[in-house]
């Protein structure tokens, strides 16, 4: 990562707090590097940036069945739901640079046609999805934010929510996974109020078409119980 041109104009100010923390762990390796510079291009979505849309003007010629992964992590689940539903476009949005450039290494051992990458916020991929066009959407081990006084901080708060019930369809369906109490507290407690309704769980068990992921595999190491949450946009 490179510093910003101090000549360059500054993005619009943001109006709202991080839900995340770094945005970059270990340095990259080379051939995640040379991803990053080269591959990205080829499968991220454009139009999101506040650099490229300024004015948060609506995406257009999105596909009727779209899918949105908040978060994706280090790609796992995304690939996989990509890999067996080839007639859904899947869009992951992760400002984690490391786990995008996992992400890439998943794909560019098994390229898939239906992913399209938003390297950054969510909220700012929500912001611009046209009304009602989600079919699915997944908010998988999100940064839990463990302490009170960061609560706000998780996605599962007004502002987020309210993007996405924006953006999903009615009778579109949101799949939440954690493995922090707490979490799910405020899921059960936020999640309806946006005008979604629990239709599974807190469940142990994770949907059947399920990978597993790194984040689950730690919990489980860790002596963390996963929770498994399917909620319907009313």
């Amino acid at each position: 990562m490179t510093d910003r041109d101090p000549g360059a104009p500054a993005s619009p100010p943001r109006p709202w707090r991080n839900l995340y923390g770094r945005r970059q762990g270990k340095p990259l390796r080379p051939a995640q590097r040379e991803r990053m510079e080269t591959g990205l291009e080829a499968v991220r979505l454009r139009g999101v940036s506040w650099e490229e849309n300024p004015q948060r003007i609506p995406l257009s010629g999105l596909p009727d069945r779209l899918w949105v992964e908040i978060g994706f992590g280090g790609g796992e689940h995304l690939h996989a739901q990509a890999r067996a539903h080839p007639e859904v476009l899947l869009i992951g949005a992760e400002p984690f640079v490391n786990g995008v450039a996992q992400m890439l290494g998943h794909l560019a051992a098994e390229p898939l046609p239906n992913v399209r990458l938003h390297p950054g916020d969510a909220r700012d991929l929500l912001e611009v999805l046209p009304e009602a066009s989600v079919e699915r959407a997944f908010l998988l081990y999100p940064d839990p934010w463990p302490k009170a006084r960061h609560h706000k901080r998780r996605f599962v708060t007004p502002g987020p929510l309210g993007q996405l019930a924006r953006a999903m369809r009615p009778g579109g369906e949101l799949r939440i996974a954690t493995d922090i109490d707490d979490y799910v507290r405020q899921t059960l407690e936020e999640v309806p109020r946006a005008g979604f309704a629990l239709i599974r769980g807190p469940a142990a068990e994770a949907w059947p078409d399920w990978p597993g992921t790194r984040y689950e595999r730690k919990a489980l190491r860790e002596g963390r119980q996963p929770h498994y949450l399917t909620f319907r946009r009313a």
